[in-house]
């Protein structure tokens, strides 16, 4: 498909420190063939074999041609991080000058958004979805100005749960004239379609997933991006060499290749959220369970500090958003095994 955005050009983005930098270059990116039996004396390894007591692949490209045939990307097109944190504090570090520059948010959303701003000393605008959780294309273009570089859209979004609408999200990325990065952490819970294939039209566009959710793996901290290859080309010349490990990269590549145990896993928590929104229908002090196309459902109780504080008591966590905008008096609970989903219903029931 064509270019919708035929002007736009990514050099004009990247801060000028970042285009004209050289990259780092290690052991392992200047001989990349450390699969062949070679005696390898130019890393300032430890020789003694245990397994982890060489560098890992510095571009994981084992673990990307899985990603690639999954999700029918080339490899240029995609970048790995230490979790999707450290994905977005690149594109922070590519294209925002510090003090300068600002990003906008859609609050409620997910908090690391602003705290990487902060971090990097980038302003931050914010302009709030409107009351059905969906983006106000006008009100963001209006507040957006010549610094505007990224703005953020969380969809499946966090902590709402619902997806954005696509002719909301097209709106945006043919007029925004700024990076638009679309987080997918839960679009594998999603019926709607992943914005992975949209790179030839919209050049601005950048799309994080993640290993944390579908494919339970939040633990070894696996964060992905997909972009064209000449944002993905930028990203590579800031990130640290080895900045996904060897044993992150060994547990990724075994989830990758077992592909039916995440597949099911995901049936069976999409059926399990279905029973649970069903349940919660009968809980009296529910006023409102909201859509959700994520692995968690948001609801409107009566008083949520006060309700949060009574499943403590009975051995339930659960997310208390009510200082989120648009979320007072709202928990947020992520769909669990059946028997703790049961639990769950048990203690709300019996709470007054």
């Amino acid at each position: 498909m064509k270019n919708m955005k035929k002007d736009f050009n990514i050099n004009n983005l990247i801060r000028p420190n970042v285009k004209f930098l050289k990259p780092y270059s290690s052991a392992r990116d200047e001989f990349k063939d450390f699969t062949t039996d070679m005696v390898f004396l130019d890393a300032n390894e430890n020789p003694f074999e245990n397994g982890v007591n060489r560098y890992p692949d510095p571009q994981q490209d084992k673990v990307k041609l899985l990603l690639s045939k999954a999700k029918g990307i080339a490899t240029e097109n995609i970048l790995l991080g230490n979790g999707s944190d450290e994905v977005l504090d690149l594109v922070f570090r590519v294209f925002c000058e510090p003090k300068e520059d600002n990003i906008i948010i859609l609050p409620p959303t997910y908090g690391m958004y602003k705290v990487l701003a902060r971090v990097n000393a980038i302003n931050v605008i914010e302009v709030e979805l409107s009351e059905s959780f969906q983006p106000q294309v006008e009100k963001i273009l209006k507040a957006s100005n010549t610094n505007s570089k990224i703005l953020f859209l969380c969809s499946p979004n966090n902590p709402t749960g619902n997806s954005f609408y696509n002719k909301k999200i097209e709106g945006l990325l043919k007029k925004f004239q700024g990076i638009i990065v679309i987080d997918e952490a839960y679009i594998d819970f999603s019926n709607h379609e992943s914005w992975l294939n949209r790179f030839e039209e919209f050049p601005n566009l950048i799309v994080t997933q993640t290993l944390s959710k579908a494919y339970a793996m939040a633990g070894i901290r696996l964060g992905i991006c997909y972009a064209s290859k000449e944002i993905i080309s930028v990203l590579n010349k800031i990130k640290p060499p080895y900045n996904v490990n060897e044993l992150t990269q060994q547990r990724a590549l075994k989830q990758l290749q077992n592909m039916d145990l995440v597949k099911n896993q995901i049936t069976n928590i999409l059926t399990e959220r279905d029973a649970l929104i069903d349940s919660l229908k009968t809980v009296s002090f529910i006023s409102k369970i909201y859509p959700t196309d994520a692995n968690f459902v948001l609801v409107k109780v009566d008083d949520a500090t006060k309700r949060y504080a009574q499943l403590l008591k009975n051995g339930i966590v659960v997310r208390n958003r009510t200082k989120e905008p648009l979320c007072e008096n709202s928990l947020r609970f992520t769909i669990g095994t059946k028997p703790e989903n049961e639990k769950l219903i048990n203690a709300l029931k019996s709470i007054s």
